[in-house]
């Protein structure tokens, strides 16, 4: 193609000259309102903030929270006696006259059952289990939409990053295009210029419709995680968490049994089902039920009024087959608890080694962009616009070297945003911070690299 020192490559050259410096500075702050021009009206939030947030006011943890309420009242009866029961029995009224009460033989009673104090002590007990099942729901309910805020607040700040690089390049292809058609109509550039310059902006505006369902989509849950209507504006300020080093299978694994409230919830079970064992072994010893009475005696009787008193008692060994059939279900029920815990636990290893080769592999992206891949595209844009510049290059070489410089800045985003989101699964694999495990964690400034 022939190429001419004219109006239209002047354009181009400042305009990708401002590109390349609007890219080239790697510790420079981003921009505040990161391309979101709905969250303009939002105060900004941090990751940490929306957490906290989340943490008081999404709606599943505060039912939660209630259902821990519950479970705790239930500690303060589980060992209570049962309600006394009064009694008002009539005996030997004549059918003739129903009415004549002084023929009749009338006792007032009351009675109250009273099982042994190890049974009650041990109800208490099984009482007490529920809520620290209850408590380690709860935690894992939080680690969860600790784990989610975090997830999607890097999908927020990636997607503004990108709607960001995508402005910078729509101003520099609409300069492009307008300086290209400036010279077609004078009959010096092709129409073919013209034409990919169009399809190259209409390219991106067709990224800029996807990137704003992602942000929406994102912006959505996020409110939701938070206990806000989805529609309401929310910013999330800050960088990409990125920890130093990632600890080893083993330590992770270790922290997992400690802190992983999946795991907790499931030895709290064991321990409930050994306790509800004991309890059925104990429906072997009798309650007793004492009851004391006046009684009315009928008119002509020697004496009008007497008392009554009786001890009743259940015979549990009579139906033992009832009770050693429950015994064994009991037996079962922790057998089954042991077991699930076995499978949890094998579950929860797997997830720490995946979330592990995830954040190895999102490191490794990220440095490799960094340190290799974003230099030679940057180097390879600024020896085709010299070219081009200097009548040398093809028009539409300097537009795929623009657009694969954009790309490969979009994946250093998502390497870093992979980074932090895959941080987040991992420590909610094994259900504590990174800094459990004494590794070191730093940030990673958002630029517009």
């Amino acid at each position: 193609m022939k190429h001419f020192c004219g109006f239209a490559p002047l354009v181009l050259a400042l305009a990708i000259s401002s590109f390349i410096q609007s890219h080239g500075q790697t510790a420079s702050p981003p921009d505040s309102n990161h391309g979101l021009e709905h969250a303009s009206l939002a105060a900004p939030l941090t990751v940490e903030q929306a957490v906290d947030q989340a943490l008081q006011s999404n709606t599943e943890i505060r039912a939660a929270v209630r259902r821990l309420s519950l479970a705790q009242l239930k500690t303060a009866t589980a060992g209570s006696l049962d309600d006394p029961m009064l009694m008002v029995r009539d005996w030997d009224t004549p059918l003739r006259k129903p009415w004549d009460l002084n023929q009749a033989q009338l006792m007032f009673s009351v009675q109250q059952t009273f099982v042994s104090k190890q049974k009650r002590d041990l109800r208490t007990k099984v009482a007490g289990d529920n809520v620290e099942v209850a408590a380690a729901d709860l935690e894992t309910l939080r680690q969860e939409v600790s784990a989610s805020v975090r997830e999607t607040c890097a999908t927020l700040m990636r997607s503004a990053d990108e709607m960001r690089l995508h402005d910078q390049q729509t101003t520099v292809l609409n300069e492009a295009l307008s300086a290209a058609l400036a010279e077609y109509t004078t009959g010096k550039v092709p129409q073919a210029d013209v034409l990919r310059a169009q399809m190259a902006l209409t390219r991106l505006n067709e990224h800029l419709v996807e990137l704003e369902e992602e942000r929406d989509t994102a912006s959505a849950q996020l409110n939701s995680l938070m206990g806000r209507s989805p529609e309401d504006a929310v910013e999330i300020t800050g960088g990409y968490r990125a920890p130093s080093t990632v600890p080893t299978i083993d330590d992770l694994e270790r922290l997992a049994i400690k802190h992983r409230p999946e795991l907790t919830a499931l030895r709290k079970q064991i321990a409930k089902s050994d306790d509800q064992s004991q309890q059925v072994r104990l429906a072997m010893k009798p309650d007793l039920t004492v009851a004391a009475g006046y009684m009315l005696m009928p008119t002509g009787s020697n004496f009008r009024s007497a008392y009554m008193a009786e001890l009743t008692m259940n015979l549990p060994s009579l139906n033992r087959s009832r009770h050693d059939g429950e015994a064994k279900q009991a037996d079962a029920a922790t057998d089954v608890a042991r077991a699930e815990l076995d499978e949890r636990t094998t579950s929860v290893f797997l997830e720490i080694r995946q979330a592990q080769i995830q954040v190895r592999s999102a490191q490794k992206r990220a440095k490799l962009y960094r340190d290799t891949l974003l230099p030679q595209a940057e180097a390879a844009f600024k020896a085709i616009t010299a070219a081009y510049q200097n009548n040398r290059g093809e028009f539409m070489n300097l537009i795929d070297s623009q657009n694969l410089l954009l790309d490969v800045r979009m994946d250093y985003f998502k390497a870093l945003s992979a980074v932090d989101a895959g941080t987040a699964q991992l420590e909610r694999a094994i259900g504590a911070p990174l800094s459990d495990a004494n590794t070191t964690a730093s940030t990673v400034k958002r630029t517009g690299k």
